[in-house]
């Protein structure tokens, strides 16, 4: 993350952040929706057989809105989260004082576990909205009018414990997440370099952001099987699971270890083009803001005159990644 001087810089870096990354919530919604599906789905009556068939029956059953079902609370939320996660991992690690891999992955464990304020409730209410009406073109009860009222029934219904159900399974997901992923970003970077005038500095930005949010997803995977799982509970006035613990053992005593990969394919297909596009744009927009001949090598953006740059952050969904 680059060096922040003054107000002006600060505001510069939060409007170029925010406004990249309303962009993608419209786009990844399409195969979010399907691997949260996939993972809360009832094994005894399984609606889905895999990726495509969930994909096709969505799409059959509730036409193409089906798969945008819940996207208002990534809108509200995810501009707000990448302000955080960028501020906090670049203050990091100008508190830590020098840019190593494992300095990335403390700052990017740092951001991870402050940003699951916002995340949490965001991930809940889409959830929520996504499980509603499910199978149904046209729904014939509809609980949740938005993802603003979602929150806010959850909150009348359940108190603020409601609304940040999950929070346990968010934190030991965000938390190593995101810092596998800045620590995984700064090691690509490193050796495959791409200075800025490569001719291959994009196609080389676009690989090492896809392959960040793909070591990220994998690191914590099955974390995000049980939040799902946990944050789905409920719907409807029933619950199954009592805690995490009992979550994760009805879970694989039920579906074995299996469970902890469903949902996976839809997931990495959305990590791969979300992250790289995420961070090739939002690298080249500082490059152009700071001038390309202050820019450090290897995809770094650093303070000049100094030993040490600090490597540029980036999330992925959250939800985040």
């Amino acid at each position: 993350m680059p060096p922040v001087h003054n107000a002006r810089s600060i505001q510069k870096w939060f409007v170029e952040i925010g406004v990249e990354e309303l962009d993608w919530p419209t786009q990844s919604m399409l195969v979010c929706s399907v691997g949260m599906l996939l993972q809360v789905q009832n094994v005894d009556k399984p609606l889905y057989r895999g990726t495509y068939h969930c994909f096709q029956s969505i799409v059959r059953q509730e036409s193409m809105f089906g798969l945008y079902k819940g996207i208002g609370s990534p809108m509200m939320g995810l501009t707000f989260i990448n302000a955080i996660v960028f501020g906090v991992q670049g203050n990091a690690m100008r508190y830590l004082g020098h840019d190593t891999p494992m300095n990335q992955f403390l700052a990017g464990a740092a951001a991870g576990t402050i940003q699951c304020v916002i995340c949490c409730p965001m991930e809940l209410a889409k959830t929520r909205m996504q499980m509603q009406g499910t199978g149904e073109k046209k729904s014939k009860r509809k609980l949740y009018k938005n993802s603003l009222d979602c929150l806010a029934r959850i909150y009348k219904r359940e108190g603020l414990s409601g609304v940040n159900r999950g929070m346990v399974t968010t934190l030991i997901r965000e938390t190593p997440g995101f810092g596998v992923y800045f620590l995984a970003y700064d090691v690509l970077t490193r050796s495959i370099g791409c200075e800025p005038d490569d001719p291959y500095m994009i196609p080389k930005l676009l690989f090492a952001g896809g392959m960040s949010g793909i070591a990220s997803w994998l690191s914590t995977y099955p974390v995000d099987v049980i939040k799902s799982r946990l944050q789905a509970d409920g719907v409807g006035g029933v619950y199954q699971y009592t805690s995490i613990a009992d979550c994760v053992r009805q879970s694989v005593r039920r579906e074995g270890l299996r469970v902890f990969t469903r949902g996976l394919t839809s997931t990495l297909l959305r990590a791969f083009p979300v992250n790289a596009a995420t961070f090739a744009t939002v690298t080249l927009v500082l490059l152009y803001a700071q001038g390309v001949e202050e820019g450090p090598k290897d995809c770094e953006l650093g303070p000049p005159n100094t030993a040490h740059h600090t490597q540029l952050p980036q999330q992925t969904q959250a939800s985040s990644l």
